[in-house]
């Protein structure tokens, strides 16, 4: 047990119990526990292997490459289609957790091996991702932006390309571009 990471489960409003009996369940696997993006993660040396995660409907163990996981027991959820490595797994009482535990236990010895062997998934290209009319058009019309997105990491390019390419209507995306103009020409990223 990492103490820096204690307040987590100590402070916990909900799920408290649940989110102690996680942690024993990854500790139990020799996974190393840091504090990342606010959360548990266990490592298997520098490689992030399963996250904890608190929600107010649920509580989940995120596993980093979960995708390359054989799900033999239908228990892995993807968030969302645009998500292309990870998965977790959901939780909403004690109980499910206890009744599971040999099972996510093979699922972290799973992931650790997946580690060990230096799998990686592979991920869709930037240009896999479809730009948007409205986007495109501003893009050919407006040289320095087209620069200043091609200079994005490809994740802050991703994140465009996905929210101006969701809405429905050609307001909408015309908005969407127009309203984060700005901040692809300052080099920053959708949520930045």
């Amino acid at each position: 047990m990492n103490p820096k990471v204690d307040f987590f489960f100590d402070e916990a409003t909900k799920w408290q119990e649940e989110l102690k009996q996680m942690r024993t369940i990854a500790l139990e696997c020799q996974l190393t526990e840091e504090l990342k993006w606010g959360n548990p993660c266990y490592m298997y040396q520098d490689s992030n292997v399963v996250l904890i995660h608190a929600f107010k409907d649920y509580c989940a163990f995120l596993f980093f490459k979960g995708a390359l996981l054989n799900d033999t027991d239908g228990i892995l959820i993807q968030q969302s289609e645009n998500v292309q490595a990870a998965r977790h797994i959901r939780f909403t009482n004690l109980q499910e957790i206890i009744d599971l535990k040999p099972i996510l236990k093979a699922y972290i010895y799973e992931a650790i091996e997946i580690e060990k062997a230096g799998l990686k998934v592979i991920l869709k290209k930037t240009s896999d991702f479809p730009v948007s009319e409205e986007f495109q058009k501003k893009l050919d019309e407006t040289p320095e932006l087209k620069k200043a997105f091609e200079a994005l990491t490809p994740g802050r390019q991703r994140a465009y390309l996905l929210h101006f390419s969701q809405p429905k209507q050609a307001k909408t995306r015309e908005a969407r571009v127009e309203k984060h103009r700005q901040n692809i020409l300052d080099g920053k990223g959708l949520n930045d």
